[in-house]
């Protein structure tokens, strides 16, 4: 199944880059948490977008900045590690999901935005709960 060859693909590349990354020399990738969320690649494997974030949001864009000057350092040594016929062009975007899933997580912790649910209602017994 091809999407499950593409999907695997993915997850080496991301396992590669991550353990990469902790050895760049770079000082823009220094003193700051920066993780891989996902990986893109494109059906032929010339291109792969690579979803990065980083916990401190004021130095994001420099450490993009290092992770595009490190791009074909990553993309020979990723290749060589995977063995695949063509090496994708790594693509490195900035990614807030983790900023999102916080913050969504924080609202429903919060009574005033989510309300409890209706005490009125709890003699009714759902077919999941039998």
């Amino acid at each position: 199944m091809p999407s499950n060859r593409f999907s695997r693909i993915n997850e080496e590349i991301q396992r590669e880059l991550s353990a990469l990354i902790r050895i760049l020399k770079d000082p823009r990738l220094q003193g700051g948490l920066l993780t891989i969320t996902h990986v893109e690649a494109t059906s032929d494997l010339r291109y792969a977008k690579i979803h990065v974030s980083a916990l401190d949001k004021s130095r994001e864009k420099e450490m993009l900045k290092g992770l595009k000057s490190a791009a074909g350092y990553l993309r020979r040594e990723v290749g060589a590690s995977l063995g695949l016929r063509y090496t994708p062009e790594l693509q490195f975007v900035a990614d807030d999901s983790i900023e999102k899933g916080t913050k969504i997580l924080k609202m429903l912790r919060d009574p005033e935005v989510v309300k409890p649910a209706n005490p009125a209602n709890a003699h009714i017994i759902l077919d999941e709960e039998e």
